[in-house]
């Protein structure tokens, strides 16, 4: 099984690639794409069935094991072995897989899936479905409240804590993206089951926004107690995208995983 995934590429060094939430597209690494294309092969990819990627061929099932194989496929059509791994969210907790598959020189999971406690399910559940029924208002409606800071800051506030740092023409192509993404809800149904406690023996940082509203930081903890090996850093006043909120310090939380890994290979 192939399934081709759209992505977008600059830069030379190490290869990173850069793996989205569920719902989302490659365009929400915008904000770090360029920093981190001066130092790396950045490859933003859009997830089977999300943005410009075509859906898993009928019948194929929305799991991780098929989520790792498809990238590991495309990772070798790209011509890279082992890359650096970025993920948010979904694409956070796909990226902790791939590290315990051995896929992955270092993991930088940012707010990843898979360390729900109590009521935190039905907490993602709502949020992501508001977030799903909301994408289907018309731009004619939605793109009046959009053309203020203040009106992009409270329409993203689930996602981010500072909204307003996106375009409306870039809400609108999110939230376009959100609603054509075929794969959103065979991948809800599978993720709200989902937990990851595997080892991950490969340098990682799992890093969480303060604010997040969708998967709330205090599952951090369950994180931490799960990866104990793993680094574990706050981003303060992040909600769940970070990448919008604090671009400099993700890059930076991204680089120090990297060099540990560096590192870790030196000592080897």
């Amino acid at each position: 099984m192939t399934t081709h995934l759209a992505y977008t590429r600059k830069g030379s060094g190490e290869p990173l690639v850069l793996i989205h939430g569920i719902g989302h597209r490659r365009q929400a690494w915008d904000p770090v794409v360029d920093r981190l294309a001066q130092k790396y092969d950045v490859i933003a990819v859009d997830l089977a069935g999300f943005g410009e990627s075509d859906a898993y061929p009928a019948g194929t099932a929305y799991t991780m094991e098929n989520a790792c194989s498809i990238l590991e496929e495309n990772f070798a059509e790209w011509g890279v072995s082992k890359p650096h791994v970025v993920g948010n969210s979904l694409g956070g907790a796909i990226s902790l897989e791939l590290g315990a598959r051995g896929l992955a020189s270092s993991v930088t999971a940012l707010s990843p899936a898979g360390f729900f406690r109590g009521f935190d399910r039905l907490i993602a559940f709502f949020a992501l479905m508001l977030l799903k029924v909301a994408s289907y208002l018309p731009a004619g409606v939605v793109r009046p409240t959009l053309r203020s800071s203040r009106g992009r800051r409270l329409a993203g506030r689930t996602l981010y804590e500072h909204g307003e740092r996106l375009t409306a023409d870039e809400f609108i192509g999110d939230t376009a993206a959100l609603r054509n993404g075929s794969a959103f809800f065979p991948t809800l149904r599978a993720g709200l089951g989902y937990h990851f406690d595997s080892p991950v023996p490969v340098p990682t940082t799992i890093a969480w926004g303060t604010r997040d509203r969708i998967l709330p930081y205090a599952q951090s903890g369950l994180a931490q107690e799960r990866l104990p090996l793993a680094d574990h850093v706050a981003l303060p006043n992040c909600g769940h995208v970070p990448m919008i909120d604090d671009p400099e310090l993700i890059v930076r939380v991204i680089d120090q995983t990297v060099a540990g890994a560096k590192a870790a290979d030196q000592a080897a």
